[in-house]
């Protein structure tokens, strides 16, 4: 594989959204909406070099638009297994998922990808990848 292809950073909204108490079930597309910005403002501190950045998003927050430097997908069913097709369809690709879903990191480190947890991409995050 070419070393310039960009890490694929896959981005579970749900659980990343969910990850802190601040209100947003009351709005879970603006939630959405918010955390995309933040990605396409911040990327992924921590990780150099070009990213190409996918936000999952499903239930009440399908319809968030993409922005430069953010694709947001629609998970046609379950979050979770449309991550995971996309793990599957990088194949031997660079993959970093974002989520803290314990079924989910097992299934997409099974396919290679690497996985970090939440406060990775949040505000008041330290910075550091868990895995």
């Amino acid at each position: 594989m070419d070393d310039n292809t960009p890490l694929l950073v896959i981005v579970d909204a749900a659980n990343v959204v969910g990850s802190v108490p601040d209100g947003w079930w009351r709005d879970r597309r603006g939630a959405a909406e918010k955390l995309r910005d933040r990605l396409a403002a911040d990327g992924v501190p921590g990780r150099g070099g070009p990213l190409e950045l996918v936000l999952v998003v499903e239930g009440a927050a399908r319809g968030v638009a993409s922005v430069p430097g953010v694709r947001v997908e629609d998970a046609p069913g379950a979050g979770d297994d449309h991550m995971v097709d996309l793990v599957a369809a990088a194949g031997d690709r660079r993959v970093l998922v974002v989520t803290a879903d314990r079924e989910l990191r097992r299934r997409v480190s099974e396919l290679g990808a690497e996985v970090t947890g939440p406060r990775t991409v949040r505000p008041g995050r330290d910075g550091a990848a868990r895995g």
